[in-house]
């Protein structure tokens, strides 16, 4: 079989990492064409001529036109992931989204109601599924290892803060990082949060808020009743000091199951001293590429052997749905809100 013909659009470091990864260890693709506004400006045509891609646009319409392409992966900014998205599906391509799709609901539905007209691949970039230790905490808890899960505890920390000019513009910690952790407690439970409660403070940046222009926090944690009857945790810094700190829990009637994080090295060296062992590694790039390539392997397999999507489009609008609810109840003391079903 003929190698799948992927377009790109957005060549920034996400869009980056995909070509690469594509290229390098994703066997049955071809990336012919890459998009990006910022083409020339960035420096990108030449990356990607070194590359072997010289069919590169400013305009990401010369993407979803061109006829060789097979599938779209949209990894442009946050604010155009939807728009590209529907003129892709409505392009008769198969489409990976990058998270999220849209922070707009009806946007979400509208690519939807698209994907399932045309009849085309969607899958959303919730890479954290595919990582190998998430992965092996939800299958025990899928196999019933663990009996039935009654409370999850997620904890998600960055090693630094973005800067306040990107908080602006990120919809909120809710959605722009809390997102990821809301899909992870859907995908290790296997069950729909009804009612949620969130809390936040500024303790990074007690001068968020003013700087950035909107009521954002940098420490947060959510409690959540789901539908299953299990409690879900999760708690969120945008700085912790010693790395990217990613780790799960879930507590069963029949036991636990737990992963840590990943380090350069799990040697643990004890001297007169104490004890010392590497720090968790610096953050989502390092952590989480094997991951990148997992969740793309999946989406090429789909493709090509016409399977469903292991994370679609609905999968791209139940966090939002529960980022909407978390930034709700933040902004109103805690109080518990009710999330669509």
């Amino acid at each position: 079989m003929a190698n799948l013909r992927i377009g790109v659009v957005g060549c920034g470091r996400i869009g980056k990492l995909h070509i690469d990864n594509l290229i390098n260890a994703v066997p049955g693709v071809e990336v012919i064409a890459v998009a990006d506004p910022m083409i020339d400006k960035s420096g990108a045509r030449d990356w990607c001529a070194t590359r072997g891609i010289t069919n590169v646009s400013a305009d990401y319409m010369d993407v979803i036109n061109n006829k060789d392409v097979d599938a779209v992966f949209v990894c442009s900014s946050t604010d155009t992931h939807s728009v590209i998205s529907l003129a892709a599906v409505n392009a008769g391509k198969h489409v990976f989204c990058e998270k999220p799709v849209d922070y707009d609901v009806d946007k979400i539905k509208a690519v939807m109601a698209a994907v399932e007209e045309k009849g085309v691949k969607f899958q959303v970039g919730f890479n954290r599924r595919f990582d190998h230790n998430h992965k092996a905490v939800a299958d025990a808890v899928k196999s019933g290892k663990i009996g039935d899960p009654h409370i999850v505890i997620v904890s998600s920390r960055d090693p630094e803060p973005p800067p306040a000019s990107y908080v602006a513009v990120s919809g909120g910690i809710f959605y722009d990082m809390m997102i990821h952790d809301f899909d992870m407690v859907r995908y290790v439970t296997g069950s729909e949060a009804v009612e949620i409660s969130a809390v936040g403070s500024c303790l990074v940046n007690p001068k968020l808020q003013e700087e950035s222009g909107i009521p954002d926090v940098d420490t947060a944690v959510v409690t959540m009743k789901m539908a299953n009857g299990c409690i879900a945790v999760i708690n969120n810094s945008r700085q912790a000091v010693y790395g990217y700190d990613q780790r799960v829990e879930v507590f069963g009637s029949k036991g636990m199951a737990s992963d840590g994080n990943d380090l350069l090295n799990t040697a643990t060296i004890m001297t007169v001293d104490g004890a010392h062992s590497e720090k968790p590694l610096w953050f989502f790039l390092e952590r989480y590429n094997q991951a990148f390539i997992e969740q793309v392997k999946y989406f090429v397999d789909s493709v090509v052997n016409d399977k469903p999507v292991v994370v679609g489009a609905i999968d791209g609008l139940r966090p939002v749905y529960m980022a909407q609810a978390a930034t709700e109840s933040c902004r109103n003391g805690g109080v518990y809100v009710k999330v669509p079903q």
